[in-house]
């Protein structure tokens, strides 16, 4: 896909640069020329890549859009007294935001600042190498991230089985021959915890050697509707059919045929002793999904050569998040697919953050929140319980935040409570280039470079491929003169920090300090080198800057037993975690339905134009059709006396919005479906085209307290609302 040249004659192409999109987790490698006065000519998609093979979405042509938008910021500004923002220095903006914050740590002590990390945190190279340890030096136990909005049941269940929180295995697509997505919708987002660009062909790949895809999913998605079969899955009970698989599995002696559980894998009667009251008919009961459906598709991924399951967005923000990804992981060890070819895989990262110690393997509940008990996980809390963390007075209570890169009022439970606790602080900072529904709080913004201007390299990312790869992305454009890197703005703000606190000589100059400040000042580009030199990829950033399509390592290999960080390097197939939870589970599912008369269930989406809480002004994706509103079934919109295109009003037990609805039947009965991440109407947001944007934030919608079972991540699916018409659900 390319973005159509101007009317006349083209540019002549001065340059050809290769490199990655940092816009979603696909990284997909971009083929960028450049005319004789240095602008971008055409954007493609690089087909010598050996990963993402010459694929493109509309979000790569909006790199440009980013980098060009008149709202990004380009120099640091503070808040005035009149609300106004005032652009100033950096060492100004700095030494103020260094002062604001370490005020409050000094009066309140080091926990009544609480930090915030966004998504785009992890496409950023300089923020991965630099972030951790300025939230280090910041001495608070009160650490936030969108981990626990969107993926730690992931995390816990990695944790609990493989000894660590990274070790996520992922669909080998290339090879399967039975692909299950449950709550997955790959061809709008390419994947997620799950690199895997170019979803479209792939899947056509998968058809063209007589594999099947299958679906489970409330809404028929983008993906749903290229599945060879698709089940409607009610919100929330999605535990219930993968558990009832599990039991089928164990009940039929599906998984003791040849190629079974590996030797390593302990506790299988455990699970089968388990998993006994999740009958298909229970599953069929509370999920709407036939019994015979779940029994044929444990004999499907019994009977495959190969096969895969994944979950995703839509069993992570749920209430049974943990179980739900656990249950997919045992159905993988059982068929024998764990580390198979054609199965689930763990990649071999040339940079390699398990190996090398640089990522905490995890630990659940050794912290919990102040307020509501809520267990940490990796050194982080629940941010559902953020806002609540703010409004409690007490000991502990947070009276400071810094974001960094992270739009938590748009993209975190009960949004608009957030937004009122934000406004009461007594300092904020916020490390973004936008002033959105979050960062407006804030006393100065530090602004970073933008995408183009950035030498990159994805950590994350190449863990979750679905092919070993190592790329060098070096920045298209040079850095403006007074435009800081992420890492920059991190070394500049850690050691104002440490200067704040003063202390004394000794204590400015005390070994832990000096360490500290070394870690700082070393560049991403060093740090990156020593972790190729060291994880045996025979690797540097030199090397890698004279490969234009990246170092092609070859498909997934198997990892294990070797790579497992468990005592004995063995798997417990059923850990405590998740033990403890299936009694209650069982009495909760077999309980029945607690909705009200009326009420509906709320799911969320994505589009592939989206990007959770942001683009949505860049031009090149706010083309065509709407995407805000409210998707119905035409049978629920009936009985409530709606038609298409009605304004309507929608209610849960924390908020209310007024939005237009649109009827389909890629709804399941009984399901509506908000996107999420819009809702740009707060005073002092800036985006131009915002009144071509009218959505609502579905997270003013979403209820803190209700959290995973065990994890205490975010519950964004299966939120009872009403809906009624907007005339008559206003007040008079």
């Amino acid at each position: 896909m390319q973005e159509p040249s101007a009317v006349g004659d083209v540019p002549p192409v001065a340059a050809v640069r290769h490199i990655t999109c940092t816009l979603c987790e696909a990284m997909c490698a971009l083929e960028v020329r450049l005319d004789a006065a240095g602008t971008i000519a055409s954007v493609r998609g690089h087909e010598a890549d050996p990963l993402s093979r010459g694929h493109i979405c509309p979000k790569a042509l909006a790199l440009q859009d980013v980098h060009d938008d008149p709202d990004r910021l380009r120099s640091p500004v503070v808040r005035t007294p009149a609300g106004t923002w005032r652009e100033v220095s950096w060492d100004e903006a700095v030494r103020y935001a260094a002062q604001v914050l370490t005020a409050v740590q000094r009066e309140h002590g080091d926990d009544a600042l609480a930090v915030y990390l966004g998504n785009p945190n992890v496409h950023s190279l300089g923020a991965l190498t630099h972030h951790p340890t300025l939230v280090r030096l910041l001495r608070t136990r009160n650490r936030y991230s969108a981990t626990s909005v969107d993926q730690l049941p992931h995390h816990v269940v990695a944790w609990a089985l493989y000894g660590h929180q990274f070790l996520l295995p992922v669909p080998d697509i290339d090879r399967t021959d039975l692909l299950v997505l449950v709550g997955h919708n790959p061809m709008a987002s390419n994947g997620s915890l799950w690199t895997v660009p170019d979803f479209p062909q792939r899947r056509r790949e998968l058809a063209s050697r007589g594999g099947r895809l299958v679906v489970l999913d409330p809404r028929r998605t983008e993906t749903a509707k290229v599945a060879d079969a698709h089940h409607f899955v009610r919100p929330g009970t999605d535990a219930a059919v993968l558990l009832a698989v599990v039991r089928e599995l164990l009940t039929d002696d599906l998984a003791d045929r040849p190629g079974g559980p590996a030797a390593y894998v302990d506790g299988v009667d455990r699970v089968r002793d388990a998993v006994e009251g999740f009958t298909p008919e229970l599953a069929e009961e509370v999920s709407g999904m036939p019994a015979d459906a779940v029994r044929g598709l444990a004999r499907d991924l019994a009977a495959a050569s190969s096969a895969a399951v994944h979950g995703r967005m839509g069993v992570s923000t749920q209430a049974h998040g943990v179980v739900c990804q656990w249950a997919i992981q045992a159905i993988n060890v059982l068929t024998g697919n764990l580390d198979r070819p054609g199965g689930t895989m763990l990649t071999t990262p040339a940079a390699d953050l398990i190996g090398r110690g640089v990522l905490s393997p995890g630990g659940l509940g050794k912290r919990r929140t102040r307020v509501r008990g809520l267990p940490g996980f990796g050194g982080e809390l629940p941010v559902s319980a953020l806002a609540e963390e703010i409004t409690t007075p007490g000991e502990g209570q947070v009276r400071a935040v810094l974001t960094i890169a992270g739009n938590p009022v748009s993209s975190t439970p009960s949004g608009h409570l957030l937004d009122e606790a934000l406004s009461g602080l007594d300092a904020m900072v916020a490390i973004d280039f936008y002033v959105n529904e979050t960062t407006r709080h804030a006393d100065v913004i530090l602004p970073p470079a933008s995408p183009l201007e950035r030498d990159h390299y994805d950590l994350v990312f190449h863990m979750l491929a679905v092919r070993d790869t190592a790329r060098w992305s070096p920045a298209l454009f040079r850095p403006g003169r007074d435009t800081k890197q992420d890492w920059e703005i991190a070394r500049d703000l850690g050691v104002a920090v440490l200067r704040a606190r003063g202390g004394g000589l000794r204590a400015r100059w005390s070994r832990a300090t000096l360490r500290t400040e070394a870690r700082l000042r070393l560049a991403p580009r060093r740090q990156l080198d020593a972790l190729l030199r060291s994880s045996g990829a025979r690797l540097s950033v030199t090397k890698l800057e004279t490969m234009a399509a990246g170092a092609d390592r070859g498909p997934l290999k198997p990892r294990l037993p070797e790579r497992l960080m468990t005592p004995g390097k063995r798997i417990d197939l059923l850990p405590a975690v998740v033990a403890d939870a299936l009694p209650a589970l069982l009495t909760t599912l077999s309980g029945g339905s607690a909705l009200a008369e009326g009420e509906l269930l709320l799911i969320g989406r994505r589009h592939q134009r989206d990007n959770n809480s942001w683009l949505h002004n860049a031009p090149r994706l706010t083309r065509g059709r709407a995407r805000h509103a409210l998707l119905a079934h035409p049978d629920d919109l009936a009985v409530r006396g709606i038609r298409d295109g009605d304004q309507v009003i929608v209610r849960s037990a924390v908020g209310e919005v007024r939005v237009e609805v649109s009827a389909t039947e890629d709804l399941m009965r009984g399901v509506v479906s908000l996107p999420h991440g819009y809702g740009h109407a707060r005073d002092g947001v800036r985006l131009r085209n915002a009144t071509r944007l009218p959505g609502v934030s579905m997270n003013d919608l979403t209820d803190p307290s209700a959290v995973e079972s065990v994890s205490g991540n975010a519950v964004l699916n299966g939120v009872p609302v009403t809906v009624a018409p907007l005339e008559v659900g206003v007040s008079p």
